[in-house]
């Protein structure tokens, strides 16, 4: 199969996996949509909302529809890293035998991921970077396709462990999701109340996920787009010459490289998506507050006016 081809199989049946996921999930069409750029896109995504907004569930119809194995990992204090990570016991031969945990799969829901402190947080990172754990000195690589797509309450911060820039940095999308609207939220009362179950049809496969990701990988970028996507990371880093002054004013930090990688991935992504050959500015406008929001530091003064991130994003477009 050409790699057209392929591009507009993908758009086919993306749009099919949005009415798939529409059965159980009601509206949050933004959220799924940032969701599934990171799926394809080969990335990992923090969900941050508070109680009640079907998270798990979303994360769950998800994995469901796209015919991947999900596990989900509830973060408590007393989590350990061996409880995530798996353990080596001895078998019936007294030789050590390697029991998997829960992360091996294809999807890991790591939900409320800060309530756990920083030493199992961190045993995220080497899985979410490099696809692979390392337990007792042995090695085991993680079943691709892979991600994360981990949980926050934003307003409870009593009993919790805030996520270090590092670890944020990991994330390709940080997603805020917000109150459903009150007919989206009439829709929700009457389909869960009804008694009745909804079947989700798997669309894709691990392998057919791989081939599409490698896919978006080779779809070619102008020159401009990425010195777009570039030129806007570079203006959130505070005393920089490219900085823009409503960043010198409210920010202590600004995005990293890695920023800048993840925005051309997701814009490819995001166009590939829409069976467009190439990503224009509009698709890097499109992933720029989800990829940035997570990177970027506010300092008091922008903490006392109630300056939100996505209002100093959208200003430096």
């Amino acid at each position: 199969m050409s790699d057209v081809a392929a591009l507009q199989e993908l758009v086919s049946k993306y749009e099919k996996l949005q009415g798939e996921i529409a059965k159980k999930i009601i509206g949050q069409r933004a959220v799924v949509d940032m969701l599934l750029n990171a799926v394809f896109s080969g990335g990992h995504a923090l969900l941050i909302g508070v109680p009640g907004l079907a998270k798990t569930l979303m994360v769950h119809t998800v994995a469901e529809a796209l015919g991947l194995e999900f596990k989900r990992i509830q973060f408590t204090p007393d989590l350990m890293p061996s409880d995530i990570l798996g353990t080596e016991v001895l078998d019936e031969n007294r030789k050590f035998k390697f029991i998997p945990g829960p992360i091996f799969a294809n999807i890991i829901l790591a939900d409320e991921i800060n309530r756990t402190p920083p030493k199992t947080q961190a045993a995220l990172l080497e899985a979410m970077q490099e696809r692979a754990v390392t337990v007792s000195g042995h090695t085991y690589p993680l079943q691709k396709p892979y991600f994360v797509l981990a949980t926050q309450n934003p307003i409870e911060q009593e009993g919790t462990y805030p996520l270090p820039e590092a670890q944020l940095d990991r994330f390709m999308f940080a997603i805020p999701l917000q109150y459903p609207s009150f007919s989206e939220e009439v829709d929700v009362v009457k389909s869960t109340t009804s008694g009745k179950s909804v079947k989700i049809e798997s669309l894709f496969n691990s392998g057919e996920i791989l081939k599409y990701q490698q896919l978006i990988q080779k779809i070619p970028v102008p020159d401009n787009v990425i010195d777009y996507a570039v030129r806007l990371v570079s203006k959130t880093r505070p005393k920089e010459k490219s900085a823009a002054d409503l960043v010198n004013k409210y920010l202590d930090w600004g995005a990293g490289p890695r920023a800048s990688q993840n925005m051309i991935i997701a814009a490819k992504t995001h166009a590939a998506l829409r069976g467009k050959f190439a990503p224009d500015i509009e698709d890097v406008q499109a992933v720029a507050d989800g990829i940035l929001r997570h990177r970027i530091i506010k300092n008091y003064k922008a903490e006392a006016e109630g300056i939100t991130e996505s209002e100093i994003i959208t200003q430096l477009f």
